[in-house]
């Protein structure tokens, strides 16, 4: 199988876009693109031409450049069929299960309600890839604006599923400050301190926190530990089910 580069633009104040690239076809796609301009500069620069656009949800920090990339590329938009009234230019609409071909790579779709309702993710498994958009962030999840705890545990469920060395690209550079909130519930917990005594120097240095591990957030997510015997006693949440006890660290970090 051909390689599947993955280059990161930040934009704006703390977003990120992924240009994902296939070397043998030549096809590329950018995932959320909040701006157009960042986009065509990295593409003019690669040498590359962009094919794809994929959108996680229909916030305009992710689909701020879908309409002026569509009109520079012809390029193909494919978004959540569970929200297409709200994807500018989307022409393909997909949902939980199917597949997305970029190349020689594919990506299996996630539904993963919460943040809004139709929201999706895509994990490349051949790439040990996953873009979740706003669903998961290293150390955090995304706001319930438009879902349910219980939606959204239910999300982080299926991508806490997948394997331990798979990468995940979110859309914001958040870690430092869910590492700050991590550590206030969950001090005890050695393998958050390694990553964000990382997360520090990295931000310290200028670099990007992702992409991040999903073994390291399956030990170090407070919002991927919902059911975890030690994290429940460490915030006194002991006997509480699941979607309780996610509710309730959703709301305190909320406030936080």
């Amino acid at each position: 199988m051909s390689d599947l580069e993955i280059l990161l633009i930040p934009v704006m104040s703390d977003n990120y876009i992924y240009l994902v690239h296939d070397s043998d076809s030549g096809e590329t796609a950018a995932v959320d693109p909040a701006e157009a301009a960042p986009v065509l500069d990295a593409l003019a620069r690669k040498g590359w031409t962009l094919t794809h656009i994929l959108n996680t949800h229909h916030h305009g920090d992710h689909t701020g450049g879908n309409m002026e990339l569509k009109n520079a590329s012809g390029c193909t938009i494919i978004g959540a069929a569970a929200d297409a009234a709200r994807i500018p230019g989307i022409d393909v609409q997909v949902a939980d299960g199917d597949g997305v071909q970029i190349g020689d790579h594919r990506a299996v779709v996630f539904d993963v309600p919460g943040h809004t309702s139709g929201h999706i993710a895509y994990w490349f498994e051949g790439a040990s890839a996953l873009f979740p958009g706003d669903c998961l962030f290293s150390l955090g999840c995304g706001r319930l604006f438009e879902g349910s705890a219980e939606q959204m545990w239910r999300s982080l469920l299926k991508l806490r599923a997948l394997p331990d060395d798979t990468r995940i690209y979110p859309a914001h550079e958040y870690t430092n400050a869910n590492a700050d909130f991590a550590l206030s519930i969950d001090a005890a917990n050695p393998a958050l301190k390694r990553r964000a005594d990382e997360v520090v120097k990295l931000r310290q240095a200028g670099k990007p926190t992702l992409p991040a591990l999903m073994g390291e957030e399956k030990a170090c997510n407070p919002f991927l530990r919902a059911d975890s015997s030690d994290l429940l006693a460490a915030t006194g949440l002991s006997g509480q089910d699941p979607v309780s006890a996610f509710a309730e660290i959703r709301r305190r970090k909320d406030n936080f």
